[in-house]
C-alpha cells in the first residue's frame, strides 16, 4: 500500500489507523497484511462508503486535520467507489527482514530460489533481468535506484523498483535509505549458486 511519506510516522506510532481511497474495486482485504514503506499493517475492516459518511474523526484517524481536507486530497473522480479501510500496525516486524538474514542455505533452498528467479526472468518485463540486477546491486550497494536502473538499461524506474521488490520478497536484497544492498541470504545464494563475481 502506498502512503505519502508525511503519513508514515503517524502510521508507525499508531496515530493513523485509517485510510480512505477511491478504487474501481477494493484493493484491501480484511486480514491481509501490506507494507507501507516503513511498517507492516494488517487490514481489519473495509467499507464502501459515500463521501457523506466521512466524519472529522475519520479524517484525523487518516492523518488529516478535518473531513474537508481529507476529501480535498482524494484522487479520482466522484464516480469511482470510495473505500474506508481500518488497519493496525503489525509490531512483529517485516518477515522479509528475518528471511534476508537467514544465510544458512541448503541445496534445496538454492534450487527453490533458482526456480523462482527463472520464472521472474521468463515472465518479467525484461528477460533475464535477475542475475544482472543482483550482481549490479552487489557491486554498487547504496547506489541510487534511478542510476542503477539506467546502468542496467531499464526504461521505467517504477517497473525496475517493482522488480527489485520481488528480489526483496525472496530475502535476496535489502532496501537502504538510498538504493539497495544484497542481503546475507542473497550473498549466500550468489556464492552457492555459482552466480557470484
Amino acid at each position: 500500500m502506498l502512503f505519502e511519506a508525511r503519513l508514515r510516522e503517524g502510521i508507525h506510532d499508531g496515530r493513523i489507523t485509517l485510510m480512505v481511497r477511491r478504487w474501481a474495486r477494493s484493493k484491501a482485504i480484511p486480514g491481509h497484511r501490506y507494507r507501507t514503506g516503513v511498517d507492516l499493517i494488517e487490514v481489519e475492516e473495509v467499507d464502501e462508503i459515500a463521501e457523506g459518511d466521512l466524519t472529522d474523526e475519520d479524517a484525523v484517524a487518516a492523518g488529516y486535520a478535518n473531513r474537508a481536507e481529507l476529501i480535498a486530497n482524494l484522487r479520482g473522480g466522484e464516480e469511482v467507489p470510495l473505500y474506508r479501510v481500518r488497519f493496525r500496525v503489525v509490531k512483529e516486524g517485516d518477515p522479509r527482514d528475518r528471511l534476508a538474514a537467514a544465510a544458512d542455505l541448503t541445496a534445496d533452498d538454492v534450487a527453490a530460489i533458482d526456480a523462482r528467479l527463472q520464472r521472474f526472468d521468463a515472465t518479467g518485463p525484461k528477460p533475464g533481468w535477475t542475475r544482472p540486477t543482483l550482481e549490479a546491486i552487489q557491486a554498487n550497494p547504496g547506489l541510487r535506484a534511478g542510476t542503477l536502473a539506467e546502468q542496467l538499461g531499464w526504461q521505467e524506474l517504477l517497473v525496475f523498483k517493482r522488480s527489485v521488490r520481488k528480489l526483496k520478497d525472496l530475502g535476496l536484497t535489502v532496501s537502504l535509505e538510498v538504493g539497495y544492498r544484497v542481503s546475507p541470504r542473497g550473498e549466500a545464494y550468489l556464492r552457492l549458486s555459482g552466480r557470484t563475481r
